[in-house]
């Protein structure tokens, strides 16, 4: 029985997807391949994965609940990945509507297919945007996250809480993971190190939100992938101590009587963004000229992820420094758009690739 996998096309799905497939599971992909970015990103993607035995894709919106449901019939998953969403804080702002029909309605669609087909899993993705407006670091899985800044941020709550009533109603389990800034090679054109590689090189201005003063909790897709897959694995039970320790007050937070689990995945090492740009001057070469602006309506000051508790669960253990981690997405990010082709054909096989084209076998293309 096959694992299906969101976002198939996007950044994490497409880690996801081929490391799944890598070690020898089939995988079926779904992805609409929106504009939202550079759709020949997603396609050169999905050139990759095409190469990996037993993918297989379909082009659907999650919004589509007759696509939906047939996908469902049709593939009957034994487990699912979900990573589709409309993604981004500032695009919230003026999209709304983008995130109520992928992120909702969407989400719903998800929750419903694997109800009705009984999948023993459901890991979905959820954002360090769920904390808001918290100020106290690092954030725990223990602490409320009741003041979203964006309207992104309230669906991936609003996610965690669906998840919870279909596990609760269903016995359907289901475990929510809270990313923390993820990057690395085969990133997203609109996240802060694509966009600030493309005009260093450019030599056009780079705009520093917050004048670079606030930090993030950067975290390399790799250590991402390794937590997801780990995850994916240990399907969540029920606690039959929790309605006790609930009574008592001890509630164990992100946790349930339900097979419901909530976890923050990071590198549990924040940077400031001003080191960040600095790190990317230095694997480029190169000087950026930096347009100091006011912190942007919507962006949290500070993340930082306590990640104790899918240490526990599962032997989280994140290592990638930023230092190593942008120079492999500068390798990446150089090598693909200098010669598109040829990087796609080095991602799917490397030897061939580097004795066809001269691209030396140690840069990182594939993450």
């Amino acid at each position: 029985m096959p694992i299906l996998v969101t976002g198939a096309a996007g950044f994490i799905g497409f880690h996801v997807a081929r490391a799944l497939c890598q070690r020898g599971e089939t995988v079926v992909g779904i992805d609409n391949l929106n504009d939202y970015y550079d759709p020949a990103l997603k396609e050169a993607r999905l050139a990759v994965l095409a190469d990996e035995p037993g993918f297989h894709f379909e082009r659907l919106d999650l919004a589509d609940r007759v696509a939906m449901e047939a996908l469902f019939a049709i593939w009957c998953p034994e487990r699912v990945v979900h990573l589709a969403a409309q993604a981004g804080v500032r695009y919230s702002l003026e999209n709304p509507h983008a995130y109520v029909e992928s992120n909702l309605v969407g989400f719903l669609h998800v929750l419903e297919g694997c109800r009705t087909h009984r999948v023993a899993h459901l890991t979905y993705a959820s954002s360090s945007s769920v904390y808001g407006g918290n100020v106290r670091t690092p954030f725990a899985v223990e602490d409320r996250v009741d003041h979203p800044l964006s309207l992104y941020a309230a669906t991936k709550k609003a996610n965690e809480l669906m998840a919870h009533s279909y596990s609760h109603l269903y016995d359907l389990p289901t475990t929510g993971l809270r990313f923390f800034t993820v990057y690395g090679p085969w990133g997203r054109p609109d996240m802060a190190l694509f966009t600030f590689t493309r005009k260093i090189l450019a030599g056009e201005p780079i705009e520093v939100f917050n004048h670079g003063h606030h930090r993030r909790d950067f975290t390399y897709i790799d250590d991402i992938v390794e937590g997801v897959l780990r995850v994916h694995d240990q399907a969540p039970t029920e606690d039959p101590s929790w309605r006790a320790r609930a009574t008592e007050g001890d509630i164990p937070a992100a946790s349930s009587s339900a097979p419901w689990r909530l976890y923050n995945i990071g590198n549990q090492t924040p940077v400031p963004l001003i080191r960040y740009i600095e790190v990317l001057e230095q694997c480029l070469g190169r000087q950026a000229v930096k347009h100091m602006l006011p912190r942007q309506p919507g962006d949290a000051l500070d993340t930082h992820a306590d990640v104790s508790a899918l240490q526990q669960a599962v032997g989280y253990c994140p290592s990638t420094s930023i230092e190593v981690g942008v120079q492999r997405f500068v390798e990446w990010y150089r090598a693909f758009y200098e010669a598109p082709e040829a990087a796609v054909a080095e991602a799917i096989d490397p030897l061939a690739a580097a004795n066809k084209v001269g691209v030396p076998l140690s840069q990182s293309l594939g993450g």
